[in-house]
């Protein structure tokens, strides 16, 4: 290992994938594999703890999918870079791991070098799509650029508070939401007290349908 070794967490709930790849990275020139996690769950305490310069991300996990998991980590540590590594490469998919801060999408089946590539271009601060996907994106992107961008709905709300409004409009109790952000019980009531105060909510359920009229909850 040497100084300039970019460090890598590997995520992917099926074992055997998970153990071949840290093994296949780990033997690859100038990367070094500090941890793996099993579910979205478990990658945001390894990352917490090894600090990586890069996640290699699976999207179809138990307890947090690799989507939810990417967005938390970008949010809490931004220096972080993710490179899916999945199966599914239907656009809505594509597009949602961009939006959670992913900085590379690749396709399983994709060659080491490509990977490596991949991987060193993430941890020097860029994107990377595999070939079969590269066109689409750019596409995606060109049309952003063309069409006028809408304000985020709620403007009043903290980015804690969207976190909370999200889980909540998807149907989640305060004890899951509390779960999935990993805060306490309270900093979630004070959230939610919040949010019907900001967004003029009576209680509960007509914060969920303000919630869900603006896009929240869909994903």
């Amino acid at each position: 290992m040497s100084a300039a070794d970019v460090r890598v967490v590997v995520v992917d709930d099926h074992q055997i994938v998970r153990e071949g790849l840290s093994s296949l990275l780990g033997a690859l020139d100038g990367l070094e594999v500090v941890g793996t996690a099993a579910d979205g769950r478990d990658a945001i305490h390894v990352v917490g703890e090894t600090d990586p310069d890069v996640v290699v991300m699976d999207i179809q996990m138990p307890l947090l999918d690799g989507i939810e998991a990417t967005r938390l980590i970008t949010g809490r540590q931004p220096q972080v870079r993710v490179v899916m590594l999945t199966m599914n490469e239907d656009d809505d998919t594509v597009l949602a791991a961009i939006r959670a801060g992913a900085s590379g999408y690749l396709l399983k089946g994709s060659g080491a070098e490509e990977v490596q590539t991949a991987i060193r271009a993430a941890a020097a601060g860029g994107m990377v799509f595999g070939a079969a996907l590269a066109g689409r994106v750019a596409s995606y992107f060109a049309g952003a650029r063309a069409e006028p961008q809408q304000p985020e709905p709620f403007p009043d709300l903290t980015e804690r508070e969207r976190d909370v409004l999200r889980l909540l409009a998807a149907g989640r109790s305060n004890d899951a939401i509390a779960g999935e952000l990993y805060v306490s019980n309270k900093t979630v009531r004070n959230a939610v007290s919040a949010i019907y105060a900001k967004l003029h909510a009576a209680g509960r359920a007509e914060a969920i349908i303000k919630a869900r009229e603006a896009g929240y909850g869909r994903d």
